[in-house]
């Protein structure tokens, strides 16, 4: 019996909780997008900055799911569209299912329920 590995990840577009759905139990890790509390005269250059850190918190995630077969991306903000669409773009995703689903600002025990009825259904 193959066993898919699955992960369910609520996002916004500072922090992101991923959650690797097992039979036991679920194991969270905490990704958070750098932010850059300096001032700058510049408006452009804090923008190219947003920019940067923004990619740098997408990078870390796709890293992340490229382990996985079963992807599911859910919170309240477009944060989970724009990477999901980052990832429908890259080849090497591919073969991973990948589901986008919307969400409220949840606890993390909301959290794990709504990734444990997402899978045990699919």
């Amino acid at each position: 019996m193959v066993i898919l590995k699955k992960i369910g990840i609520w996002m916004d577009s500072e922090t992101a909780h991923l959650m690797e759905f097992t039979d036991e139990s679920l194991q969270t890790v905490t990704v958070e997008s750098k932010k850059d509390t300096t001032l700058s005269n510049s408006e452009n250059l804090m923008h190219n900055k947003e920019q940067q850190h923004q990619s740098e918190y997408y990078k870390k995630l796709s890293d992340a799911i490229r382990e996985y077969e079963d992807v599911l991306l859910f919170g309240p903000t477009n944060a989970k569209a724009e990477l999901f669409n980052l990832l429908k773009a890259d080849h090497h995703f591919d073969k991973i299912k990948i589901e986008m689903l919307p969400a409220d600002k949840m606890t993390e025990n909301q959290q794990y329920a709504f990734v444990r009825e997402y899978f045990s259904k699919n």
